[in-house]
């Protein structure tokens, strides 16, 4: 089941993980909430995206676990790429889902975290334990974009601290 030779395809969907390819995904939905008035909500999604490698790195050197096909390396617990792309695309679905009203961002998000994930064991890059290890770790930085997205947008106000009518730009 694990391929041991490069696979074209189990490589590309373990690339999703990958920095340039997931942080660039919450890069423009943070943007695009900030945009909306959710700068509060932005800012928690790149905070936990920031936090990713303080998380696992350290795991990865503590615990030195060799990888499937390479026992002779070491940090390959808990998975980065999936923590990548697990924090990248569901703190970019919590931040697009309100100004959405079908469920597609976190089935898009999910969807490519599994993918992910699939292709990180396929190609024998990781051990399950890893990838589910990363899911788990990543859990309450998500758990804090969630109640930050939650928040409800406050209205803008007047210098004189009425708020502004509805349309309208505060003075």
């Amino acid at each position: 089941m694990v391929c041991t030779v490069p696979d074209a395809f189990t490589e590309r969907l373990a690339d999703l993980g990958n920095v340039p390819v997931a942080v660039p995904v919450l890069v423009l939905a943070m943007l695009y909430a900030a945009r909306r008035g959710r700068a509060r909500a932005a800012l928690t999604a790149g905070l936990a995206m920031a936090l990713v490698p303080a998380l696992i790195v350290p795991l990865k050197e503590w615990t030195a676990r060799p990888g499937p096909l390479e026992p002779w390396a070491a940090g390959y617990f808990p998975s980065g790429h999936t923590a990548t792309a697990l924090t990248a695309y569901t703190a970019a679905a919590l931040l697009v889902a309100p100004y959405t009203r079908r469920p597609w961002p976190a089935a898009l998000a999910a969807l490519l975290t599994a993918l992910t994930a699939a292709g990180l064991v396929l190609r024998g890059f990781h051990w399950p334990l890893d990838v589910l290890a990363s899911l788990l770790l990543c859990t309450p930085l998500l758990l804090a974009v969630r109640r930050a997205a939650a928040r409800p947008v406050r209205a803008e106000r007047h210098p004189a601290g009425r708020p502004a009518a509805a349309g309208q730009p505060p003075k």
